[in-house]
């Protein structure tokens, strides 16, 4: 095993004693008064239990799906370690979502006792949380692969060795199913429950009652600080664990066919291990680089953060050319995909920003719209969420062009490991770029924990300069994860086409190859089955938001109504019933759409085979791509709209344009953390369930004589 390889577990080990020593020191600072503690624990109790409820949901179907890899690998129809991949892959998610959580629910009285020091403080003690969610992805998610990488190479040690890399990748490919199963889970209930209890409070608090966010008097108003906790950080740290990985095992597949007979197989199968591990050391040195004053503006704080990231991507990328020359001197040209993907994240990051930040006209201008009515802000919404998808598909599509050209150069296989090389580029700084996203649920529950217990207006001030921020950064890692999730999602297909030949060969002793001609009907009618299922999950989501939103409005209406003395502040609401409202009803509402991304796949796959399967694969891309892009822009731009209007512009708080702009809110809510999200997962599930289920496919339609 070459030398090289020991760089990604070493790198691994660094990312997780840092994001240690980040942990424990955070948990050493003070965490405010007996009333700030109270709330934080009660917040910690009501994640720690949806999450607990969560995974034993999870584990039943993850043991019915383990059983049913075990029968086809029985069968001779799939590797025998595929069934206990697909269990680790699913761990490891899980494991970062609850690690990733537990420090962000512990931290976020910590961070507003910090803000009463000065907005820096409360900025590092978030954003220090946040990078312990990054550092845990990134670090859990290496060690996944290097102990398969491992296992795997001592147990076809034997093998030809390109029989043996097609192993060893092929199998590697299932643990992906793993990952994406358990973050589509967490991504879909996670943000039900936060965004039915989400909404929920704030139409009634603020429009019906007229009393602030985060009010104690709302009695949904800790299940909302619990809804950003498990969906925000849990879910969504599950949810950039997979693509991570997958990202890495797709351009790893991808490397055997690409430099098969050249010598380099091996070196092109570790470049986007160690290329992971170069950007976990750039992640780690550009968080020093996160300061700012106490200007408590979005420009200033937006520049600190920036620091940070764009730090990290230079470092990556001088790091990035030294490996690459180093370990495929006579394909060295790989390095300009690798350059791609890391602009291409900048250059999202940066339009993501342009749409949905309120220091920007698109924003500004729904704000606007809100004098008018709700309508108008809806439909403004609509428009710039809509519109922001053109130049965000446009950076995707250049940096898919440009990765397969310039890593070419007229070899089509080494342009195809190019793009899943552009992936890994992007995805690279993860440790800091995740950080970002995280710290925005910390700065969040900072803030109602301010409100709850009563601290001085500077302190509010300055934790919603910060969640004001998070929404911004977190609208911009929403748009890092869409467009790695393309890319990612676009290798996998190709990785799907070359495990078409490998698993005929291997489990039916003849190869076959994918006819992709326009003019095969099969293809075709794939195309359109894939596009309509981005909408058939996103509708079932928002329809299980709805339906849970409305159980929280009856119940904060009923308690409204019949706790005495509790509009007055002389007694508490019952926080416990509305927790319970929603984890009932997020555990019950995320089968469906969890099920339906699982099961498409198979269904085309049995009904129109392979062809129709990557017409399937390529139209879900397509659909699922753009619809991420607009519900996640439209619902951070609805969100901003609202907080520029709270700082005392068109009127300010309890104005007719404020309470408007709670309506557009209210409808983005569901679209960027709930919906959105899940999509990024389904692009990439997808393609994972596909080549699990690749033997299965292939010898069901030896015996249909249409697909013959």
């Amino acid at each position: 095993m070459s030398p090289l390889f020991w760089s990604a577990p070493v790198s691994a080990v660094l990312a997780l004693g840092f994001a240690l020593y980040l942990a424990l020191n955070n948990l050493r600072k003070e965490e405010g008064t007996e009333p700030m503690k109270q709330v934080a624990q009660a917040v910690k109790e009501g994640a720690t239990a949806y999450l607990k409820q969560q995974y034993k949901g999870v584990s039943i179907f993850f043991a019915i799906v383990f059983v049913l890899l075990l029968i086809l690998a029985l069968l001779k129809l799939q590797s025998p370690f595929v069934p206990f991949a697909f269990l680790t892959g699913g761990f490891f998610s899980g494991l970062s979502g609850f690690i990733g959580m537990s420090i962000g629910v512990r931290c976020s009285a910590r961070t507003t006792w910090a803000s009463k020091q000065s907005l820096n403080s409360g900025l590092r003690v978030a954003f220090s949380s946040g990078m312990v969610m990054g550092l845990v992805v990134v670090g859990l998610g290496l060690i996944d692969i290097s102990i398969w990488y491992i296992i795997l190479n001592a147990v076809y040690a034997s093998e030809p060795l390109i029989h043996k890399l097609e192993l060893i990748t092929s199998t590697m490919l299932a643990f992906g199913i793993g990952a994406s199963s358990q973050a589509l889970f967490a991504r879909v209930g996670g943000g039900i429950f936060t965004k039915a209890a989400d909404v929920g409070a704030d139409l009634v608090g603020k429009i019906e009652a007229g009393i602030p966010e985060d009010d104690p008097r709302n009695p949904a108003v800790i299940a909302d600080n619990v809804g950003d906790n498990v969906g925000d950080i849990a879910g969504m740290g599950a949810d950039l664990y997979e693509s991570y990985v997958d990202s890495i095992i797709a351009s790893m597949a991808l490397s055997v066919v690409a430099f098969k007979g050249t010598g380099w197989e091996i070196n092109g199968i570790l470049l986007p291990m160690v290329l992971a591990g170069v950007g976990i050391i750039s992640s780690i040195i550009g968080s020093f680089f996160v300061r700012a004053g106490e200007k408590a503006e979005q420009a200033v704080l937006l520049s600190a953060l920036r620091r940070g990231i764009y730090g990290a991507a230079v470092l990556s990328a001088i790091l990035a050319f030294i490996v690459t020359r180093w370990l495929l001197p006579e394909n060295w040209s790989v390095y300009w995909a690798i350059l791609s993907g890391l602009l291409a994240g900048v250059l999202i990051g940066y339009f993501t920003e342009m749409f949905t930040s309120d220091s920007y006209s698109p924003t500004r201008a729904i704000s606007a719209e809100a004098r008018t009515s709700p309508a108008t802000v809806i439909l403004e919404g609509l428009s710039v969420g809509m519109r922001s998808a053109f130049p965000i598909v446009i950076v995707v599509v250049v940096a898919i062009i440009t990765s397969f050209f310039l890593s070419g150069f007229g070899s089509p296989e080494i342009g195809l490991y190019g793009i899943g090389i552009a992936a890994v580029g992007m995805l690279s700084t993860l440790g800091i770029t995740l950080a970002t996203d995280a710290y925005g649920p910390v700065a969040d529950n900072a803030g109602g924990n301010a409100q709850m217990t009563g601290q001085e207006p500077i302190v509010r001030e300055r934790t919603d300069a910060l969640d004001a921020l998070g929404n911004t950064t977190a609208a911009t890692g929403k748009g890092f994860a869409i467009g790695s999730a393309a890319l990612t999602a676009l290798a996998l297909i190709a990785a799907y086409r070359d495990e078409v030949r490998v698993v005929s060969q291997r489990f039916l002793g003849e190869v076959r190859t994918l006819q992709l001609s326009l003019l095969n009907p099969y293809l075709i009618a794939g195309i359109f089955a894939g596009a309509v299922i981005p909408m058939v999950v996103s509708s079932s989501i928002l329809k299980a938001v709805a339906r849970t939103a409305s159980k929280i409005a009856d119940e904060v209406r009923r308690q409204f109504r019949e706790i005495a003395g509790l509009m007055e502040g002389k007694t508490k609401p019952d926080y416990a019933r509305a927790v319970t409202i929603c984890t009932k009803a997020a555990q019950k509402e995320m089968l469906s759409p969890a099920l339906t991304a699982i099961i498409a796949p198979v269904i085309v796959g049995l009904l129109l085979g392979p062809e129709g399967v990557a017409g399937f694969l390529i139209g879900g891309l397509a659909t699922g791509f753009c619809l991420a892009i607009f519900m996640a822009n439209a619902g951070g731009a609805w969100d901003n709209a609202k907080k520029f209007i709270e700082k005392g512009n068109y009127g300010g708080k309890g104005s007719e344009a404020h309470k408007a702009s709670v309506v557009g809110d209210t409808v983005g809510d569901p679209l960027k953390d709930a919906a959105g999200p899940s999509l990024n997962i389904l692009l990439k599930l997808q393609s994972m369930v596909s080549i699990v289920v690749l033997g299965l496919v292939l010898k069901i339609s030896s015996y249909m004589p249409w697909l013959k």
